[in-house]
């Protein structure tokens, strides 16, 4: 099927590249020409594993091509994909502007019918706003299909074709068929459903995924009362079958573009049509405490961290990504130097967004041992594997005094034992 693409970012671009991988012929447009320029060179703006290669490929093969010309991109396709980033607005809303410009673009331009297919996560009724705002300018009729996306940075090819569902939501039995038909070369289950409850599956599964986070390292911080080990006990709880491993290890808190966004949203939502949920406050409460639990336990070791000297390890959200927004580094690296730390930060690819955010407050290292030379603690923030497979021999040799804050519990104590290092970890 001929299919465009609405906004190349995250989202756009895998969606874009792995539709192209199964066989259709698909148009990415973005109103950023710098960036379809550079895809055109080869390169992408961010890092996300295998996908370059998967674009380039398909660019070769002549099923995926990319355009900053609205009217290039629609003339001849009857399916277009929104994909636009949807960020937190104020008071935990969703900013939809980006949303809103894209329908405005589609709206002055089609030519013909078309289905619009928006995998952008979005609050209850959107889909349905959209296709008003569309209608109220074009002539031609409009299909919503709510297809939200279930893509992890750092893994989101292996998630589009190995996914564990496809949502389909559409008030149009054509439509839906026809998302489906779309979908079917990847052989993964489809679940379809109304507009409104596609829209709600996507904040729902999130919000759960993140009350699991939470939960865990309410547990973690009993542990550390009791002299019990979490990582034991989220074994023996994901053991049980109704509860399962995923999303049970204790740590410093989630990050990234979804996890606190849609949190917020749903609460956010809730509150608008007089709900109150309770869980999800708590579920933010917890997170906003345990990204503070590292620098905590340092104030606790050291008194005063004014002028000591520290290595922060990871920047990212999560490993195998460059994305560092909501980062539990970034709250921690601003604690640190309000507290006085002189500090050195190390990330395989996510200095330069760093950059961006503390300029020269902080000193950058492209390698894990100049910012552990001579620091005075290392707190260990992403769970990279430059970072986990790093020899503790080193944090002995490298460090003015060798004092870990683990903060993905990256290292087993039995290891750490071995060592003449002070090491702090997460619920052990």
């Amino acid at each position: 099927m001929k299919i465009t693409i609405v906004g190349t970012g995250h989202v756009g671009l895998v969606t874009g590249a792995c539709l192209a991988e199964i066989g259709h012929e698909v148009t990415c447009y973005d109103i950023d020409s710098d960036k379809i320029e550079l895809i055109k060179r080869g390169k992408i703006p961010f890092f996300e594993p295998g996908l370059i290669e998967l674009v380039n490929n398909n660019i070769e093969n002549d099923r995926l091509s990319f355009t900053n010309n609205i009217l290039e991109a629609l003339t001849y396709s009857e399916i277009i994909y929104i994909t636009v980033g949807t960020p937190m607005g104020l008071n935990g809303k969703v900013n939809l502007h980006y949303l809103y410009d894209a329908a405005d673009q589609i709206a002055k331009n089609i030519t013909h019918k078309v289905i619009i297919i928006i995998k952008s996560t979005v609050p209850i009724g959107t889909n349905r706003i959209i296709k008003e705002r569309i209608e109220a300018v074009s002539k031609f009729e409009i299909e919503m299909v709510s297809n939200p996306e279930f893509l992890r940075e750092g893994s989101a090819i292996h998630d589009t074709f190995f996914a564990d569902r496809i949502v389909i939501g559409s008030e149009s039995k054509k439509a839906a068929e026809l998302v489906e038909e779309i979908n079917r070369p990847l052989g993964i289950p489809i679940f379809t459903t109304d507009l409104q409850s596609a829209e709600l599956i996507k904040y729902s599964s999130n919000a759960f995924l993140a009350t699991k986070i939470s939960f865990i390292n309410e547990i973690a911080e009993l542990c550390e009362s009791l002299g019990a080990n979490i990582e034991d006990i989220a074994r023996g709880m994901g053991l049980d079958s109704r509860i399962g491993p995923h999303f049970l290890r204790a740590g410093i808190g989630y990050g990234g573009s979804c996890f606190p966004k849609d949190v917020s949203a749903l609460i956010q939502t809730a509150t608008e049509h007089g709900a109150e949920l309770k869980i999800l406050k708590a579920v933010n409460l917890v997170n906003q405490k345990q990204q503070d639990v590292l620098v905590e336990k340092a104030k606790q070791r050291f008194g005063s961290l004014n002028n000591r000297k520290a290595a922060i390890l990871g920047l990212s959200f999560k490993p195998n990504t460059d994305d560092i927004r909501e980062s539990p580094a970034l709250r921690m690296v601003s604690v640190l130097l309000e507290e006085g730390v002189n500090i050195t930060a190390f990330d395989p690819v996510s200095i330069e967004h760093a950059k961006k955010q503390f300029g020269d407050n902080i000193n950058y290292s492209s390698s894990i041992e100049d910012a552990l030379l001579n620091a005075e603690m290392a707190f260990i923030i992403t769970d990279w594997d430059d970072i986990k497979n790093f020899p503790l021999s080193q944090y002995e040799k490298l460090m003015k005094t060798p004092i870990l804050f683990d903060g993905r519990n990256c290292y087993s104590l039995e290891e750490v034992s071995r060592f003449s290092i002070e090491y702090f970890s997460i619920g052990r």
